[in-house]
């Protein structure tokens, strides 16, 4: 077996810090499904306190949207206290404690690049872009953990609709929020800041691709991306990115965080696929969050159960090598 030395090994091989420990932290997730993570959640909020940044709220008018997975809902409690946010903490736990005082009001997000009408907008005026929808989504995380959750909003395209973009933008690249102040957990995840995530125009503007402000009817808790992110869910996890700040309308392939950091491991397109392995973990099954502790692991779908509406996006191409 060889085994490289410090000095022969490049920052993308290095584990980020707090990942090595995923093993565990799956570990601890599985417990967690069993009802343990609802437990937490209560403890954790007595544990802290009452949270001095943004709370959930209900949200008014939303109607139930066209897309409704036919899986039963994962539990609140498990979605809110499982979760990946670097930015507060690389253990699974770490941010629905550390977000817990997150400053997300006032808001703002800023439309840049190949558009005709260049924006800020305030949380306020996403809210009124298109009706809110309630759409009940499958979600897959690389580490061969899922979830089914109600999330809030509606089809980013029709923001796109909204910018105008030219015929020289041909992907949109997407920036969220970062200040070491109100993330200081941040310089301790081993990757770069703030987060960066990129669509093909195409995968953009699909109907299911969701610009996102809630879940479970209220707006997003802080450690789920509050107060507006994105939810793409034919694809990995990672690629969902939260607390959106900045969206450019750009004419190359734009740099994602996790592509860059370690392009052996992520690719830019990131879809579901149960056929391609990461070096980490397989893809072929699933865990899904509160299912319990001795729950089977459940079959992978190709694009997560969305083949029917995405695969065409893809045609042509080989998926084991635009991973």
């Amino acid at each position: 077996m060889l085994i490289k030395r410090r000095e022969d090994l490049s920052y993308s091989e290095v584990t980020p810090k707090g990942a090595y420990s995923n093993r565990r932290n799956f570990l601890f997730g599985l417990l967690a499904t069993g009802g343990a993570v609802s437990g937490w959640k209560y403890f954790e909020n007595w544990r802290s306190g009452p949270a001095k940044g943004s709370v959930p709220r209900p949200l008014a008018g939303v109607r139930k949207g066209p897309f409704q997975a036919k899986d039963p809902v994962t539990p609140e409690g498990d979605v809110t206290t499982y979760n990946n946010f670097y930015e507060f903490g690389t253990g699974k736990s770490d941010p629905s404690r550390n977000a817990r005082n997150f400053v997300t009001s006032p808001w703002e997000v800023s439309i840049e690049g190949e558009v005709k009408k260049r924006m800020k907008l305030s949380l306020e005026d996403i809210l009124k872009i298109a009706p809110l929808e309630e759409r009940i989504y499958r979600h897959r995380c690389v580490e061969a953990w899922s979830m089914v959750v109600p999330w809030i909003g509606y089809s980013f395209r029709n923001l796109v609709k909204l910018a105008e973009p030219t015929p020289k933008a041909r992907y949109v690249a997407f920036q969220s929020y970062y200040d070491v102040r109100q993330m200081p957990e941040g310089p301790e995840a081993g990757i770069p800041f703030p987060y960066l995530e990129g669509l093909r125009m195409d995968e953009a503007m699909h109907p299911l691709t969701l610009l996102c402000v809630g879940m479970y009817g209220e707006t997003l808790p802080n450690q789920d991306g509050a107060p507006v992110r994105m939810v793409i869910p034919w694809k990995y996890g990672f690629k969902s990115i939260k607390s959106l700040v900045k969206i450019r309308f750009v004419r190359n392939q734009p740099p994602t965080t996790w592509s860059t950091e370690n392009p052996a491991w992520y690719g830019f397109y990131s879809n579901v696929n149960p056929n391609v392995d990461t070096v980490r973990w397989s893809q072929a099954t699933e865990h899904r969050l509160g299912s319990g502790l001795f729950a089977r692991p459940i079959p992978t779908q190709m694009f997560n159960g969305y083949g029917d509406q995405v695969a065409s996006l893809y045609a042509g191409m080989d998926l084991r090598k635009y991973y």
